[in-house]
């Protein structure tokens, strides 16, 4: 049985600079977070201390199951706290997690750095710690803007700015251990962690009510009780799935394929940096063609300019670095209008202000699906087939630029179709 207590949500018809900044910033560090656990912490543990392909993949995919499966609990727990807690008090819970979590996955004791057995028990722990982290300050943060506005310009605008500002703090992720070291990098992250949250609680607006929820663990799947939600969920995770394999790739084919190991963090700078210059471009055309719409033609724009990346050479610095521009753009799209498309769908179905935790706690369990697939399913494939990093075959760098680019862009392909086919565009 379902009891809610009513809910006045103020859906803002223009949001500030001030709110939106306030709000957005707080995007910024949890990015940072991110781009290292998914990126660079799997070449770390591989590479640099000895691992193999398919411990860290095998690791990697339990942790992000266990994780996955936590966040609609975690999103059910926010539906149901007081209206005095509100978003706010999970995103304080959220910060020494983090914090902790961070700093034992990529400082992990010298003393472990020989024993294959702790060191193994010491990235699955870190990672489990700082997943945990994530997810409360992820779940809150997006619950907290989706709460804000249900007007479809407005929408896109709110997620434009978390996803810019989450796409500056990968940048910074990406350039500051090539720059000055790891050491820099996590002083970074603290402070900026600090300052972001204090502004978010602080400064950003709020809905008038979140609604406390009574209901009984049903109410953990009200939301897949929506056609559109479904149909949205599906179209994200094959796109998220057609993302999360390059990403997870992305150190091995610039290294061994490319040979360009120096300009990765470059490669990763341009990238993000188109991403987030289009974003304002994405924001505006949904405005006038809708999100789907816009979406749909973000998916075509990735394949046809992605699908030339299996067959670069090493030393193809211009050509990669091109595709990285244009790929990068089509990244905006999927970071902003997925989570709009979503806000949007909450309202259709009359649950703003009171189940965005149910809903983003499910979206997040998928957005980890994702990548759990990507790391448990391509690193296994890749050591299986005789990619070995940094001591690659001819064979090996073969099946590394199909699994990096072709499978991608086929299940982006087959993304784009299943959009098509969604009732999204009136949402």
């Amino acid at each position: 049985m379902t009891h809610e207590t009513s809910v006045d949500v103020i859906h803002a018809p223009n949001l500030t600079v001030k709110a939106l900044l306030s709000y957005g910033l707080f995007g910024l560090p949890l990015a940072m977070v991110a781009m290292p656990v998914y990126v660079q912490a799997p070449a770390m543990y591989a590479g640099s201390f000895g691992l193999s392909l398919t411990l860290v993949g095998t690791i990697l995919l339990v942790a992000r199951l266990l994780d996955a499966f936590s966040d609609p609990l975690i999103g059910y727990w926010m539906d149901r706290s007081s209206t005095t807690r509100g978003y706010a008090g999970f995103v304080l819970m959220s910060l020494p997690l983090l914090v902790m979590g961070y700093l034992a996955l990529f400082h992990p004791p010298t003393i472990i750095a020989n024993d294959i057995a702790a060191l193994s028990a010491w990235f699955a722990g870190s990672l489990g710690l700082v997943y945990l982290g994530f997810s409360l300050a992820t779940i809150a943060h997006n619950s907290w803007g989706a709460s804000l506005t249900q007007l479809r310009g407005e929408r896109a605008r709110l997620t434009a700015f978390r996803e810019g500002f989450g796409l500056i703090g990968v940048m910074i992720a990406a350039a500051v251990p090539a720059l000055a070291g790891m050491n820099m990098l996590s002083i970074t992250f603290v402070i900026a962690l600090a300052i972001t949250a204090w502004l978010l609680i602080r400064y950003a607006p709020r809905a008038q009510t979140i609604a406390t929820v009574s209901d009984d663990w049903r109410a953990l799947i009200v939301p897949l009780q929506s056609a559109k939600f479904r149909w949205l969920l599906s179209v994200f995770a094959i796109s998220g799935i057609a993302a999360a394999i390059p990403a997870t790739l992305f150190l091995f084919f610039a290294t061994d394929r490319l040979q360009l190991a120096p300009y990765a963090g470059l490669f990763l700078v341009i990238y993000f940096a188109a991403a987030a210059l289009a974003l304002p471009l994405w924001a505006t055309l949904s405005k006038r063609i809708g999100e789907a719409r816009a979406w749909l033609l973000s998916m075509l724009l990735s394949v046809l300019v992605f699908i030339w990346a299996w067959q670069l050479d090493a030393g193809a610095l211009y050509s990669f670095a091109v595709i990285c521009i244009f790929s990068g753009a089509a990244l905006g799209a999927d970071l902003a209008l997925p989570p709009a498309l979503l806000a949007g769908v909450i309202g259709s179905a009359g649950h703003s202000g009171q189940r965005e935790g149910a809903y983003f706690g499910l979206w997040n369990w998928m957005t980890k699906m994702n990548l759990a697939l990507a790391a448990g399913i391509a690193l296994p494939l890749l050591d299986y087939l005789g990619y070995t990093p940094g001591r690659p075959t001819e064979h090996g760098l073969v099946a590394l630029g199909i699994t990096y680019a072709l499978l991608p862009c086929a299940l982006k392909l087959s993304a784009a179709a299943l959009l098509w086919r969604a009732p999204l565009r009136e949402v």
